[in-house]
């Protein structure tokens, strides 16, 4: 289907200034001089340069300044003669006109002749008027005229085919578009720049040359002396081990900044949840009573910590349910607790604890947890010392006193946060590694690596080693799209919005 024109709608739907509608193929700058109207026609325009006219409906092909129209908006053209001061030279009656075309909007034209355009095909970019109705008529037009409405992510898709980005930059082209933190969209850029693409493709040509040595090897065995791997290439093997342990070291930092992380607040009735949530995003977004059981159902809001998106979520307070509402919201209470790596444990620090409080407590093993001691501005009564002791099954905490209220002690909170959410990291993104996929197939390239450099060590026979060698290579292949099947394409570009 790459021989076929396709194009949308690049822009989003709405109100705006403008509105780009998009075509690629072979047909592009055919299919749309049917439909504009300006002071030449495309077909022999040089690429890279911009033409103001007429969107209009397709009911003739393009004729340069067609019914005596140069193409300016305003100017309905006529014969010489019709315009003052102008002399006539011709006789007899005037010739008959053709129809005027339905003019649809007033638009420019950027015109990129292959292979210098986005997918290195024939690219034109329509920019009208913003809105439901220009756009779409125009889109409408360029269909009539022998367009085919693309797919989503066609447009990345064809630039992928045809060699202008490898695959990891296809999918980076996706988050750039829904970075909601300046750190996502930075992510996102330098792996659009190319940075792990290039750090993948080095990493696979030295394990290239190791399975050449090996295999080498092995076809010529009497001449070298046996198919034992030697101690130069094992190291080799251990070394681009060692550089996908630093890329995937990284990967959970890298894919929280991608994709955000989710952080409810749990905890006993009344201790201050809901007061606490609207202190840390700064507006009143919960309701807050001294009645227990207010919060009935989970409220989030998004806040940013060191360039990541975090997503708070105040739920209904955990405790036996006194009816049944109630009782939804503090199943999704305890659902959203036990689905979540971090959570933030608000305890009353002006109350000793109670039954409910050590429920609370029994739930948090193998979760990094920072204990929220509130109401600290009404006098100390739970204590750190008094907590520390029923957080022995958490893997990580962090333990800091506040007031919700007075707003104290929320800026060691927010960096507790930062710490258990291991957000702190100092070094760049440039080249990390976010993408669930590609952490995948990575984590099996550095099997792969590993069990290569093993059996080379153990002098275990050349064709054991590049056999691991070869699914070493295969799975990075997979990020870059060397070697990648159909429907994988088709699931990763599905995703995509319909016009990039």
């Amino acid at each position: 289907m790459l021989d076929e024109t396709i194009v949308a709608i690049a822009t989003a739907a709405g109100a705006a200034g403008l509105a780009v509608v998009r075509a690629s193929g072979t047909r592009a700058i055919e299919i749309t001089d049917r439909v504009f109207r300006g002071r030449a026609c495309l077909a022999g325009a040089p690429s890279h340069t911009l033409h103001h006219g007429w969107a209009v409906w397709p009911e003739a092909p393009c004729v340069p300044g067609a019914n005596g129209s140069d193409g300016e908006p305003g100017d309905s053209g006529g014969p010489a003669a019709a315009r003052p001061g102008a002399e006539s030279t011709r006789r007899g009656p005037d010739p008959p006109r053709a129809p005027e075309p339905r003019r649809l909007d007033e638009v420019v034209v950027a015109l990129f002749r292959a292979p210098r355009s986005y997918t290195r095909e024939d690219v034109v970019e329509i920019s009208c008027h913003g809105g439901r109705i220009s756009a779409g008529r125009v889109l409408a037009a360029l269909l009539r005229a022998g367009a085919r409405l693309a797919r989503p992510g066609e447009f990345t898709l064809r630039a992928f085919v045809n060699g202008r980005i490898d695959l990891a930059q296809a999918e980076a082209v996706a988050d750039l578009i829904r970075a909601e933190t300046e750190a996502a969209h930075e992510l996102a850029l330098s792996q659009i720049a190319g940075e792990l693409s290039r750090r993948l493709d080095e990493l696979s040509e030295r394990v290239t040359d190791s399975l050449g040595e090996v295999e080498a090897r092995v076809d010529f065995a009497e001449d070298v002396g046996g198919v034992e791997v030697p101690p130069h290439v094992v190291s080799a093997i251990r070394s681009a081990s060692a550089e996908l342990d630093t890329l995937l070291g990284g990967a959970a930092f890298a894919r929280a900044v991608r994709e955000g992380v989710r952080l409810p607040l749990v905890g006993r009735p009344n201790v201050g949840k809901s007061a606490l949530f609207n202190a840390l995003i700064g507006e009143e977004r919960a309701i807050v009573t001294d009645l227990p059981g207010t919060t009935r159902d989970r409220v989030s809001e998004a806040i940013e910590l060191n360039g990541v998106r975090v997503t708070l979520s105040d739920t209904a307070g955990l405790r036996a349910p006194s009816e049944p509402v109630e009782a939804i919201g503090i199943a999704r209470a305890e659902q959203a607790l036990d689905q979540s790596r971090v959570v933030v444990w608000v305890v009353d620090g002006a109350a000793p604890l109670e039954p409910e409080d050590l429920r609370v407590a029994s739930r948090l093993d193998e979760k990094r947890v920072l204990v929220a001691l509130n109401k600290r501005d009404l006098g100390p009564v739970t204590r750190a010392a008094e907590v520390e002791p029923l957080l022995d099954g958490a893997s990580r905490r962090r333990i800091v006193a506040v007031s919700a209220t007075q707003r104290e002690g929320l800026d060691e909170a927010r960096q507790a946060l930062v710490e258990l959410l291991e957000l702190d990291r100092s070094e760049g993104l440039g080249g990390a590694v976010s993408n669930p996929r590609h952490v995948e197939a990575l984590s099996r390239a550095r099997e792969s690596l590993a069990r290569a450099a093993a059996a080379g060590c153990a002098g275990a026979p050349g064709e054991i080693v590049a056999l691991e060698l070869r699914e070493a290579l295969e799975a990075i292949g997979e990020v870059t799209g060397r070697t990648v099947g159909e429907d994988l394409l088709d699931r990763i570009f599905s995703r995509f919005c319909v016009g990039k």
